[in-house]
């Protein structure tokens, strides 16, 4: 799943002015994620795309010895940094997933809320995860599932044969990526979150609110027609929509391995 990373880094730089406003859901995930961590986590933990800080905010908690913010896109950074921090503020990185800068053996714990998706070679993040992690570190993360956003595509797909929708890696996948990164032990659960919206406009507005557009390397590059995009919304509408509303579905795996 071939993703266009400078894509992505604008996707979130835009995005992080509008971000805090339209992102109930992954604050919702994001606590969600939180409530599965033991209590009697410290040491030096790092979160990976940290976004304007909101798990980051979160994870000061567990009172560590140090907390790192790491993301792709430096307004996001930004965000983070002008945030109200009660406690001494994070370190701030800005760096891509696939390529982190830290040394070997230097974090006891990774967090990531909604991040992971968006690195095209999830095996080579697991491995260089594993390599910054202590023996007896641990990975915890949230990522969206393949059922996501499964209206949308369906409704597209009565469109044209572009992919205007994200594809997401499967559990078996994930546990693959992971065992090939020497991980042990590994739990996923699947959530499933289904939002509603006054619109399919509405929905596809918060999705640029939050940065999620289409980022795949091979996506369509001709600029879709009005026509083509109402085609679109009426299907998505004639298909799912009740009362007025309609759904959007949202899979999501929460996963611990160490």
């Amino acid at each position: 799943m071939p993703l266009d990373k400078t894509k992505i880094r604008q996707s979130f730089s835009a995005a992080s002015g509008t971000y805090d406003s339209v992102a109930e859901l992954q604050r919702s995930i994001g606590y969600a994620l939180l409530n599965n961590v033991d209590s009697n986590i410290s040491g030096t933990l790092l979160d990976i795309g940290c976004g304007t800080g909101f798990l980051t905010a979160e994870l000061l908690r567990f009172n560590p010895e140090q907390l790192i913010a790491l993301d792709i896109a430096l307004p996001m950074l930004h965000a983070t940094r002008d945030k109200q921090w009660e406690k001494l503020p994070p370190s701030l990185l800005c760096a891509d997933a696939e390529h982190l800068p830290l040394m070997n053996d230097s974090v006891n714990h990774v967090f990531s809320n909604l991040a992971l998706q968006w690195c095209s070679h999830l095996d080579v993040v697991f491995t260089d995860i594993k390599r910054l992690l202590k023996p007896d570190g641990q990975l915890i993360f949230s990522t969206f599932a393949p059922h996501t956003l499964q209206e949308l595509k369906a409704a597209w797909q009565t469109v044209d044969d572009y992919a205007h929708v994200n594809d997401f890696y499967n559990a078996d996948q994930l546990t693959q990526f992971l065992h090939g990164a020497g991980f042990v032990k590994i739990d996923i659960v699947s959530s499933l979150y289904t939002p509603q919206y006054d619109s399919v406009l509405a929905l596809m507005q918060e999705l640029k609110h939050i940065g999620a557009h289409n980022v795949r390397a091979k996506r369509n590059r001709h600029c879709t027609t009005k026509i083509a995009m109402q085609r679109m919304i009426t299907a998505y509408q004639d298909a799912y929509s009740v009362d007025g509303k309609i759904p959007a579905s949202f899979e999501v795996f929460m996963v611990r391995a160490s």
